[in-house]
């Protein structure tokens, strides 16, 4: 394993923002995907909007996973900048299980998807069951960054915008 670094590498940058970018268009888009679930199950018609964004979702989920086995490559490669020593000791757990907790939904969540779509229950509400976890993540995540900017200034989310050269 590489050892940690002050910044994270270029690529990682790159992989965290779009990974990001995709989850959210899978978090607005993928209620297409039930209704061509719902169409494939009850033989009913599926709209020309749901189609193309019930197969983007299918997809995307795809290159998410894809990319994200990518993230973890890098991180094994390039290692992960030391956490900052601001804060509390709790507040140093919880980033770490957070972390851990969206690589793990990011690699199952996809999984899961296919796994509804091509297995069928209960595998798709098991995928259901992850938007409202991701969403929670995401703003816990978002309010962590935030945190770490204005109020310790420890230069966190710094290091996930601009590589160390």
């Amino acid at each position: 394993m590489a050892k940690s670094r002050a910044s994270y590498s270029t690529i990682q940058i790159v992989l965290h923002w779009l990974v990001a970018a995709l989850v959210l268009f899978q978090l607005f888009f993928g209620e297409s995907m039930q209704a061509v679930v719902d169409a494939k199950d009850g033989g009913g018609e599926i709209s020309a909007t749901d189609q193309i964004l019930g197969s983007a979702h299918y997809w995307i989920g795809l290159i998410i996973l894809v990319l994200v086995s990518l993230r973890l490559a890098a991180r094994r490669i390039f290692g992960a900048p030391v956490p900052p020593r601001s804060g509390h000791e709790w507040t140093q757990m919880a980033a770490r299980i957070s972390h851990w907790l969206f690589y793990a939904l990011l690699v199952l969540t996809p999984i899961a998807g296919l796994l509804a779509f091509h297995v069928g229950d209960p595998w798709g509400d098991i995928h259901k069951f992850n938007k409202p976890a991701f969403i929670f993540l995401i703003v816990i995540h978002g309010l962590a960054a935030l945190y770490h900017q204005f109020w310790l200034k420890d230069g966190t989310l710094r290091r996930m915008i601009l590589p160390m050269h």
